[in-house]
């Protein structure tokens, strides 16, 4: 019978692989390799092929675990992609010490079913649905693939099964993008030839009561653009003599945000618009001066625009910002001055790129200087995470050159995702009418094929949609590139694998009404995947 092989097994499985605390970043992350490896070890194949199963380290110290099996002679692969760490449990409350016991956490729902949000009361009453951290986001895919080996070492597919699973998907991908160069080193190793990455990614919904059920041919790309914004600094009794760097990035933030002429529409599917995700000033303490340093960052969505094709918009948006701000002061000031014996100034701010900065301080003050000040701030780095440095690294520029302000500086910090999508390629699109077709024979089930997943995902790093040098705009505005983040994306490039994601159903990630529909996951999509491996295979 095996042992991930029934519904009851893959629930117990998933129950354990959901008790292990994996919050990304934690010292539990870090248990789950050793965990993965010991029970992938039990099964008479990896007995046989010990080396086969990995625990490969990341640049950080933590690891990530590969397990080959491998038929005599043959090269195609398909590669299974998961991820391991989850998202904290704060948002739980006082069900917090239950988020990681789905078997406890579950019933204490279903008897408390009347406090629950209606959505959450309809599938308690409809459906056979497992709560807590992780259950579909996403040890649940990790489960089913663990069977899929499972299921593999018993000779059951065609071809080569490599199962991936990472840590760190959920902050900065620092296990896939330490993986894409040992995936290359492992085919070189085994003489493989990798037909597809499929990821078993929970459904995400694409708006509000969505019950559809999707197959993905690609994944969303992220790109996290930031403005820093320096003003001049005055007492608060001379507001006209200084300019606030908070009024500077909150007006960036009204004129960005939800701003959908950036957003993307490829095939019928649209990029949700940017959305703030941190704004603020960067004075070390109280004081009556002005804060007249602040900082705004977003989340920006990518589908099929080139990085040139978002840095100008960026930088545009800003100038458009720069003219309000010196008409609202001169008009102001203009008031003011009929009331008291003020001369208005003339207010002029410079937009620029980090990149221009950068330059014109190499000129201005020598590369020695500049490799001096970054070596300080990294070195001081203490527990800044790689978005706090990366504001750390542009503001100490900034203040070097204080001589151009005011400014607005636009920079990125990590992460980066690039977009992905398979739509176009033959066996992404055979294997997709291949399941199409039996969803709705077998299992009486629709699914629609949608071009990109849209909750982020580790098949960004399954290779490059432009040449890597197309990246340059990024990688000469990320001031933390190759001081502490990057991707390798020469690797990226010469990888280059179809994508593919075939997942569960779950509702509310990365809440604490998270759940994940067993019988779909453990039923249905349990005889779905080993057809679609053996459609990649063929």
């Amino acid at each position: 019978m095996g042992k991930w092989q029934t519904k009851e097994q893959l629930v117990d499985l998933l129950c354990n692989l959901v008790s292990i605390p994996s919050i990304t970043g934690s010292p539990a992350e870090k248990q789950v390799p050793g965990y993965l490896v010991e029970q992938l070890s039990s099964l008479p194949y990896f007995q046989a092929h010990p080396d086969h199963v990995r625990a490969n380290p990341t640049e950080d110290d933590r690891h990530f675990v590969t397990a080959l099996v491998k038929k005599e002679g043959v090269r195609d692969t398909v590669i299974l992609v998961s991820h391991f760490d989850v998202v904290d449990v704060e948002d739980y409350g006082e069900w917090r010490k239950h988020a990681f016991d789905p078997k406890a956490l579950t019933p204490l729902f279903h008897a408390n079913a009347t406090d629950m949000p209606a959505a959450v009361q309809e599938d308690l009453n409809s459906g056979n649905w497992l709560f807590g951290r992780g259950t579909m986001d996403m040890k649940c895919g990790l489960a089913l693939h663990m069977s899929m080996i499972e299921r593999a070492c018993e000779g059951e597919f065609e071809g080569n099964i490599l199962l991936l699973t990472v840590p760190d998907e959920e902050v900065n991908s620092v296990g896939m993008r330490a993986a894409v160069p040992a995936l290359l080193a492992l085919a070189e190793e085994f003489d493989l030839n990798y037909k597809t990455v499929l990821n078993s990614e929970p459904m995400f919904t694409r708006f509000p009561g969505d019950h559809n059920k999707y197959l993905y041919t690609g994944s969303i790309g992220k790109v996290l653009p930031g403005f820093l914004c320096y003003g001049k600094e005055t007492h608060v009794g001379e507001p006209f003599a200084g300019l606030n760097g908070n009024l500077m990035a909150s007006q960036i933030t009204c004129a960005l945000e939800l701003n959908t002429s950036f957003c993307e529409v490829v095939e019928g599917e649209i990029s949700p618009p940017p959305t703030n995700l941190i704004q603020k000033d960067l004075k070390k303490e109280y004081s009556v001066q002005i804060p007249h340093r602040a900082v705004t960052l977003f989340n920006l969505f990518l589908l099929e625009k080139k990085m040139e094709d978002i840095v100008e918009p960026l930088l545009q948006t800003a100038r458009q910002v720069a003219d309000q701000i010196s008409q609202s002061y001169a008009r102001q000031a203009s008031l003011f001055a009929k009331t008291a014996p003020f001369t208005p100034r003339d207010l002029s701010i410079r937009v620029m790129s980090y990149e221009e900065l950068h330059a014109y301080a190499v000129k201005t003050y020598g590369e020695e200087r500049l490799s001096q000040l970054q070596a300080e701030a990294v070195a001081n780095r203490g527990d800044k995470d790689d978005r706090d440095m990366t504001i750390e690294l542009v503001d100490q520029l900034a203040i070097l050159c204080k001589e151009l302000s005011p400014m607005i500086i636009l920079f990125f910090a990590p992460p980066f995702y690039p977009a992905v999508s398979s739509r176009r390629h033959p066996l992404i699109q055979r294997t997709t009418a291949v399941m199409e077709a039996y969803a709705a024979e077998q299992h009486q089930v629709t699914l629609l094929q949608q071009n990109y997943f849209g909750g982020i995902s580790d098949l960004s790093y399954a290779g490059l949609q432009y040449p890597a040098a197309s990246m340059q705009p990024l990688v000469a505005n990320m001031p933390l590139w190759d001081q502490g983040y990057s991707i390798p994306l020469q690797a990226l490039e010469a990888f280059d694998v179809p994508v593919m994601n075939l997942g569960p159903v779950g509702r509310d990630a990365h809440q604490w009404t998270e759940r994940l529909d067993v019988d779909y996951a453990f039923d249905t999509l349990r005889d779905m995947l080993p057809r679609c491996i053996h459609s990649l295979l063929k």
